[in-house]
């Protein structure tokens, strides 16, 4: 979190992490279509011919504080492809919360540990506690037709008893709940 006490500006950083294909960017598309015009920024994607985010997703959000602050929300979607480590890594610098959009995809449990442990060790690398930043799950593409059942990814994935949230990224179920979780946290 930044305090920019002469601007009256509290800005704080959420990354969305996850594995490739797991629904991050779809999130934040989500979220930028629901905010309101004044509250929302651009949004801002570096992706791919094949539409895959390749540097970050970047949605600014914006909303009034306590004491005549504003407050400014940084949501950056991390690249999932194994590729872009070290972008992940920077991304996760000064992070304030994190959402682990995990794909529920049966095929896909493997993918959704490989990268909760690289999450942490991105975590740790920055400085930052694994065992103590606010962190949500998102248990997203329940609408697939062979999926993990929620308390079976909960174990695999939550190495601290974290809130988890089940979620349709694509069709905007369960992404205002997420990031509602992850305020809260």
């Amino acid at each position: 979190m930044e305090l920019k006490h002469r601007d009256r500006i509290v800005q704080i950083k959420i990354v969305y992490y996850g594995p490739a294909v797991g629904g991050k960017t779809t999130n934040l598309q989500m979220l930028h279509a629901a905010a309101e015009k004044h509250h929302r920024g651009e949004f801002i994607s570096v992706s791919s011919a094949q539409d895959r985010t390749i540097l970050f997703d970047l949605l600014p959000l914006k909303g009034v504080g306590f004491h005549g602050f504003e407050i400014r929300f940084q949501l950056v979607a991390v690249p999932g492809q194994s590729a872009f480590a070290a972008t992940r890594r920077l991304v996760m610098r000064g992070a304030d919360a994190v959402v682990f959009v995990a794909n529920s995809a049966a095929d896909r449990l493997e993918e959704n540990v490989t990268s909760i442990r690289e999450m942490a060790e991105h975590l740790v690398a920055n400085g930052l506690d694994p065992a103590t930043i606010p962190l949500v799950f998102q248990h997203n593409k329940r609408d697939l037709p062979k999926v993990v059942s929620d308390e079976e990814l909960d174990n695999a994935l939550n190495y601290r008893d974290a809130p988890f949230h089940p979620a349709v990224a694509v069709r905007g179920e369960g992404v205002l709940e997420t990031l509602g979780v992850i305020l809260e946290q």
